[in-house]
């Protein structure tokens, strides 16, 4: 059975977002506006120790985005390509902070083109403020009792002190 062709203007952003940083944010936002729907789609990857569970994380981003009727959230697991073939979009959005990413994010990018020629990377800078945000440094800094405020929702703050007070977090 072949996939519904795409329809009308839906992105999909993939990521982690362990945690969803204010680049992230940004990003999201800027796609909403230049999309009909954003599918924020969190990759459930068992491999991996994250600070955040799926179903914590997916919490989260309702929470932060709950304003916005043109944003949703998802979980995905296995290939991105076939996550959005799925859900029929158009797009990927991918986020550039730096030259660093840009090697990465390209061969990504050409090989999904590779699986799925109908379906488009876009690529977006963050904020200057926020082009130096990752998530590793985000959880790197409150473990050790940096100040996040700024550089993620309140929301996210929120859920990393419930994390330290539970013993998660030290």
């Amino acid at each position: 059975m072949t996939p519904a062709a795409p329809t009308g203007r839906l992105a999909v952003f993939p990521g982690s977002f362990d945690p969803l940083t204010n680049g992230h944010v940004d990003i999201i936002l800027r796609s909403a506006h230049l999309f009909e729907h954003v599918i924020v789609a969190v990759l459930v990857n068992a491999e991996k120790q994250p600070l955040f569970t799926p179903a914590e994380r997916v919490t989260i981003i309702h929470e932060v985005f709950r304003e916005y009727p043109n944003v949703e959230v998802d979980t995905f697991d296995g290939l991105l390509v076939d996550y959005a073939r799925r859900r029929r979009a158009s797009a990927l959005v991918r986020g550039l902070r730096a030259v660093s990413d840009f090697e990465y994010e390209f061969q990504m990018a050409l090989m999904n083109r590779h699986l799925e020629p109908t379906l488009e990377t876009v690529f977006m800078m963050p904020a200057e403020q926020y082009t130096y945000l990752s998530s590793r440094l985000i959880k790197e800094v409150f473990k050790l009792g940096g100040e996040v405020r700024g550089l993620v929702p309140p929301a996210v703050e929120q859920w990393l002190r419930r994390k330290q007070e539970a013993g998660v977090v030290q």
